[in-house]
């Protein structure tokens, strides 16, 4: 069965490049980056965030704080962003900790379909949204995820247990959990913490969770990008540059770094993640002002 999981997983690996690059030789999105912006910069991006994403950090926290530092990618455009250019790397992540670690075949595969389910109808209804509204959720959403990740540091969450998978109520439970944090994938919060959060609470062991996140957001990330990738609705140089970038940097992590003493970087990404949230909710502020002031100027019709 694991084998079959695997097969269906490079099928959809193959179909999602193809489709990526037929789309683009199609029609290439209006959105790009700044000029100094350099396809080396976008593909060192996507080294290190998805080094540290194979490590257990996660990369759309990360990468949507790099992107507003640099100002080489728009607002509205940055979930699309990342879950189109992080889409290949998670692919990598997901055959080698699939293939890897045990875990209860049944759950997985019931957590999978899913997410998949929940980021398809996500990215359907994120993909509309006007800049505002994209900046105020990407926002919230990283407080979420820095709440989340400051709340792990001080081992505020239960340890987790020796499960390696599921049934009954709690099966269900981590079903519908993992459709809601499908969801908020397109959004730009990423799946990693919280689905670890949720398996521990269920009394998992925590290592199953990683073939479970890293599945999840492999069969995802395709199901929801496909929805940005039609309606334009992400910055294709800079995701390139991740998915390029972001390879190399998954197989160093994977199988010549394989684990490193992370507490101090998790603590400047909370920070830095929560900076990035202050500055996209603080340019919502000043574009909801400014809307306000044009529609005091203009006249009222008469």
């Amino acid at each position: 069965m694991k084998t079959a999981l695997l097969g269906a997983l490079g099928v959809v690996t193959v179909a999602f490049i193809i489709y990526w690059v037929v789309a683009t030789r199609k029609h290439r999105p209006e959105h790009s980056g700044s000029g100094s912006f350099s396809f080396g910069v976008r593909a060192l991006v996507g080294f290190v965030t998805n080094f540290f994403d194979t490590l257990g950090i996660g990369s759309f926290a990360t990468t949507t704080s790099i992107f507003k530092f640099l100002r080489g990618v728009k607002d509205e455009v940055i979930p699309g962003t990342l879950n189109v250019g992080h889409a290949i790397p998670t692919f990598v992540e997901a055959f080698i900790f699939i293939a890897i670690v045990t875990v209860d075949l049944r759950t997985m595969i019931a957590m999978i379909a899913a997410s998949v389910a929940g980021a398809w109808l996500g990215a359907g209804v994120v993909s509309r949204w006007p800049r505002r509204a994209v900046q105020v959720g990407l926002g919230l959403a990283l407080v979420c995820a820095a709440v989340l990740m400051f709340m792990t540091q001080l081992s505020l969450f239960p340890g987790g247990g020796v499960r390696l998978g599921l049934e009954g109520t709690r099966l269900w439970i981590a079903i519908i959990g993992n459709f809601a944090l499908g969801a908020l994938m397109t959004l730009g919060i990423g799946l990693y913490a919280p689905c670890m959060i949720l398996v521990s609470l269920l009394g998992m062991d925590p290592k199953a969770a990683f073939p479970i996140m890293m599945g999840s957001c492999a069969f995802l990330m395709p199901a929801g990008s496909v929805r940005f990738i039609k309606s334009g609705r992400y910055d294709w140089k800079a995701a390139m540059g991740l998915s390029i970038g972001g390879v190399p940097g998954v197989l160093v992590a994977a199988f010549i770094v394989k684990s490193l003493p992370l507490t101090a970087v998790r603590w400047l990404v909370v920070v830095v993640v929560l900076y990035t949230a202050a500055m996209l909710l603080n340019s919502a502020a000043k574009e909801s002002r400014a809307a306000q002031a044009k529609a005091a100027a203009d006249p009222a019709p008469e």
